[in-house]
């Protein structure tokens, strides 16, 4: 079956294959004939290495980060390294341990240990081999969901007796918040669930949404975080900007507007029409707009600082988030992912699997985007608290909303085409054979250098059945650091990373399988950067 995948047009630029023995020493292994063949390589667990981020953080984000959560600067710098280290580690873990997963998040306040929890002891070698805390656990994070959804099946009182509800994997427990305890204890008694996978905290959270009625600046193109209304007064904010098929908009909050609402722009101007909506139960919608506004893979603030959309990669408990909303008059507003799959309850209803983070909003915001890094995570549903002083966001997680209304997220500023269906378009081209669990570095024991900024596209096939996965690396001082992985269940795979100049090599890995693999790929050098030349 043909495959449609994607690489940029424009400048190529040209490599140099080094000599991976000239480089500093980067396994324990000993690396003979190509294609290398060793066991299955061990990640680091300490030191920031120099990782590159797929886009520096805009002006003001790095800032608000620190404030928000308590950093200096270059803490914050630090955090966001060791995020985008230990993200692809989580990602192949979660699929390795399968049903014994039971949550995973990073410890604070620089996110330097990740703690995957399993149920099954003997995951903890393979956890702790790949760079991660071994936490060994009582319930699965299928099992804890389980308990949360029979609580809110059997006993409907809990929506009016707790303002919040939510899976905690750090204490392995379904967390139940709510101003009366006793109460919620006793209710929780006549469930049919075990009474000690649910933790009962008393908590004066009290969820708002957050729409509100204020002016704005003019805009034409659209960006994350701007405004928008819906009928004469009601202030919302955009999401992500999306198509659907030849079709345009963005995402939103599902209680800013129903179907056939005619909404216009934060200038005031005719903008689009909301063509679906969700509240409460979910809070989601999607507004097609019309030719005089020009959506984009953008998230923005007041300040007029913006940062790229790369993609909706879920972001792990404990990850830094911004979020962008019509509502804030200070840059951005920063905190980091408490759990995921929580239940909200308001005073015009509850709604359920939410995000809770601790980034608080305020009234306008409703609607806005949260984004972690460079990836999009939702939409802003409600808040609590007081800026002031503390609060926390709850966010329409942005898969439901591409899901339940067959919408393409807009990504990057690149237009693609496409190949003939295979890693064959791709510029270098390399064959060989593994055997699970071996792997193999490429270009062919050795790596390439790239003299500018460039983005670096990678592409795996092998054979149906198998499944290998694709890791990129960079060199960092003595050190060769993961940026970036493709790591399904799918015998293909690709890739792209935005890089800074340096030296960078392929890690094929045979999860599962024996037999052939192609692996192509193909670096482009950035807009605006300097130096290098076609081949």
């Amino acid at each position: 079956m043909a495959r449609r995948h994607v690489i940029v047009p424009g400048c190529v630029l040209a490599i140099t294959a080094l000599a991976l023995t000239a480089a500093p020493a980067v396994a324990t292994h000993v690396l003979t004939a190509a294609p290398a063949v060793a066991t299955r390589p061990a990640a680091r667990a300490s030191g920031v290495p120099g990782a590159d981020l797929a886009g520096k953080p805009p002006p003001g984000m790095l800032e608000a980060i620190a404030r928000d959560i308590g950093l200096t600067e270059q803490e914050a710098q630090t955090r966001l390294l060791n995020e985008a280290r230990l993200t692809p580690i989580e990602t192949s873990l979660r699929r390795r341990i399968g049903d014994h997963f039971g949550g995973s998040w990073f410890v604070p306040p620089r996110a330097q240990t990740l703690i995957v929890a399993t149920t099954d002891p003997a995951d903890v070698s393979q956890i702790a081999a790949l760079g991660a805390q071994p936490q060994v656990v009582s319930r699965s994070l299928a099992d804890l969901k389980e308990v949360k959804e029979k609580l809110g099946q059997n006993l409907p009182i809990l929506a009016k007796l707790s303002s919040v509800r939510y899976v905690g994997v750090r204490v392995n427990k379904v967390v139940i918040l709510t101003e009366n305890p006793k109460a919620a204890q006793e209710a929780v008694k006549t469930a049919k669930v075990d009474p000690d996978a649910v933790q009962v905290i008393a908590s004066t959270e009290r969820p708002r949404l957050l729409r509100a009625h204020r002016k704005a600046p003019t805009e034409t193109d659209l960006v994350g975080g701007q405004a928008y209304y819906v009928g004469a007064t009601t202030r919302c904010s955009v999401g992500f900007s999306v198509t659907k098929d030849t079709q345009k908009g963005f995402i939103s909050a599902g209680h800013c507007g129903t179907p056939g609402s005619a909404t216009v722009g934060y200038n005031r101007r005719p903008q689009g029409t909301v063509q679906a909506s969700t509240f409460p139960g979910q809070d989601f919608s999607w507004v097609k707009v019309n030719d005089d506004w020009n959506p984009r893979p953008l998230v923005g603030n007041n300040t007029g600082s913006t940062v790229h959309v790369y993609g909706a990669k879920k972001a792990i408990p404990g990850a830094s988030a911004c979020l962008s909303g019509s509502g804030a008059v200070i840059n951005w507003r920063c905190g980091t992912i408490q759990q995921h799959d929580a239940d909200i309850t308001y005073p015009q209803g509850v709604v359920k699997h939410l995000i809770r983070t601790s980034a608080c909003g305020i009234p306008g915001n409703s609607g806005g985007s949260l984004i972690s890094i460079n990836q999009a995570q939702g939409v802003i549903s409600g808040g609590s608290g007081d800026c002031a002083l503390a609060g926390f966001t709850y966010i329409q997680p942005i898969r439901e909303i591409l899901s339940a209304y067959d919408l393409t997220l807009m990504v990057n500023d690149v237009e693609p085409i496409a190949t003939a269906g295979t890693c064959q378009a791709y510029r270098t081209i390399i064959n060989g054979t593994l055997k699970s669990p071996q792997f193999a570095y490429q270009p062919r024991n050795r790596y390439y250098h790239t003299a500018v900024n460039a983005d670096h596209y990678g592409c795996l096939e092998s054979n149906p059945g198998s499944d290998f996965d694709l890791y990129l690396q960079k060199q960092s001082g003595s050190d060769w650091v993961t940026v970036a992985s493709a790591e399904s269940s799918n015998p293909f795979e690709e890739l792209r990373y935005k890089g800074t100049p340096g030296d960078y090599r392929y890690l094929v890995l045979a999860f599962s399988g024996t037999g052939p693999y192609t692996l192509g790929y193909t670096e482009v050098k950035q807009s605006g950067s300097g130096g290098g030349s076609p081949p």
